[in-house]
């Protein structure tokens, strides 16, 4: 079976949506789906089998992100999608339509992974505006996208129930990006920090992810400050690159945590990574936005205990309770369980050994096998009755 997948975003871009196309465009080959991908190009990027590159011009602002031409990105995807057997839409600006637009022409099943909760984002990115006029017009304009598809793949139960509130009918999978395990074990952790100066007995604590205001990474500042009062020698490590890294720098200062607080930047996936994971003690976490949570898992395979917020997609994670805890939304609670996790990590050994065997319950093959069987229901059902895909995909979540 052949599947065209399109997208407003992919690598060189790193975020989690392009981590997630190309997890399951490798993991579904040993399902025996064949995936082509129409995406951006971002510049000089070698030409690979089964990736369409459509030329894109630079958002406005934004360096990083690329704006294709809604002619040419429609053109691509109608020509690419001609012997496939259905279209999976991974991002909702112009690959959207583009998408939609080919699958009706050509009479093929469609159906989008809806990763970003617009409504929590866009004050971030447009605080001039009214937030309720802001949120209203994004449920809006998700509630319309997701009511054309066939069926929709969301990465949460809290999505799913978001979505439903906003009034989405589409059948919907609660199907989640799985992790290639084997990517983040046998980091050399000593080695990681012998090379950034960190000291090899100092506590560390670190978050991996995107440096934006939505992470929620000044929350993790102000619970750093109370886990010092039991660890004082604590450190946070944030690595990652993004908009928010001045103004948290300039809160770090502020705050006289400049000796507390390492900014690495991004990392290299394949090496770096897992060398960090490795380096640090424990993985925490504040977003209250984040869909599924996926960088958790990440540092549960790399055998790194987590302490996060139990928010919308890292509920999922987080309510069977191994591996990790969930402090209540609350600095000086979520410092507490810190530095007494850092100051006696001993008796917190079972949380370590738990977590890669947790995290193995998440793998990208065990994903990648429920994507596969929505496919090809997908394929071989009628566009009309479609409303046994969830149960299916879900395992009866």
């Amino acid at each position: 079976m052949r599947v065209l997948m399109v997208s407003d975003v992919y690598f060189p871009r790193v975020n989690g949506v392009s981590t997630s196309i190309e997890t399951f465009r490798r993991s579904l080959i040993e399902q025996g789906i064949e995936v082509r991908l129409v995406v951006p190009r971002y510049g000089d990027e070698p030409d690979e089998p089964g990736i369409i590159r459509v030329v894109g011009r630079p958002v406005p602002g934004d360096r990083e992100d690329r704006l294709v031409g809604w002619r040419a990105m429609h053109q691509a995807v109608l020509e690419a999608a001609g012997d496939c057997q259905a279209i999976h839409i991974q991002t909702p600006f112009v690959a959207h339509y583009a998408g939609l637009s080919a699958a009706r022409k050509l009479g093929l099943p469609v159906l989008a992974t809806y990763h970003t909760l617009f409504e929590e984002y866009l004050q971030h990115y447009a605080p001039f505006l009214p937030g309720g006029w802001l949120k209203g017009q994004a449920r809006a304009w998700s509630r319309r996208q997701c009511n054309a598809l066939d069926t929709l793949v969301v990465p949460s139960t809290a999505m799913r129930e978001r979505l439903t509130s906003y009034g989405v009918s589409t059948p919907m999978a609660v199907l989640p990006t799985g992790i290639p395990l084997a990517q983040f074990s046998g980091g050399d952790g000593a080695a990681f920090r012998q090379r950034h100066g960190l000291a090899a007995n100092r506590p560390l604590a670190l978050f991996v992810g995107r440096v934006a205001h939505e992470k929620n990474i000044a929350f993790l500042f102000d619970a750093l400050r109370h886990a010092q009062r039991q660890c004082p020698q604590a450190m946070l490590l944030v690595a990652g690159e993004g908009p928010a890294l001045r103004d948290l720098q300039a809160q770090c200062a502020k705050m006289q945590l400049q000796d507390s607080v390492r900014f690495i930047g991004y990392l290299d996936r394949t090496h770096e990574l897992r060398n960090c994971y490795a380096a640090a003690d424990v993985f925490v976490f504040a977003s209250r936005t984040e869909t599924q949570g996926l960088v958790l898992l990440e540092a549960m395979a790399a055998g790194l205990p987590v302490i996060a917020l139990a928010e919308m997609g890292t509920k999922d994670i987080l309510s069977p309770g191994r591996g990790a805890f969930a402090p209540p939304d609350d600095a000086g609670h979520f410092g507490a369980m810190l530095g007494h996790y850092l100051s006696e990590p001993e008796a917190w050994q079972h949380l370590r050994d738990e977590a890669p065997i947790y995290a193995r319950e998440w793998s990208d093959g065990a994903m990648a096998g429920r994507l596969a069987t929505v496919y090809r229901q997908l394929a071989g059902a009628k566009i009309a009755d479609l409303t046994t895909l969830t149960a299916v995909a879900t395992g009866g979540q």
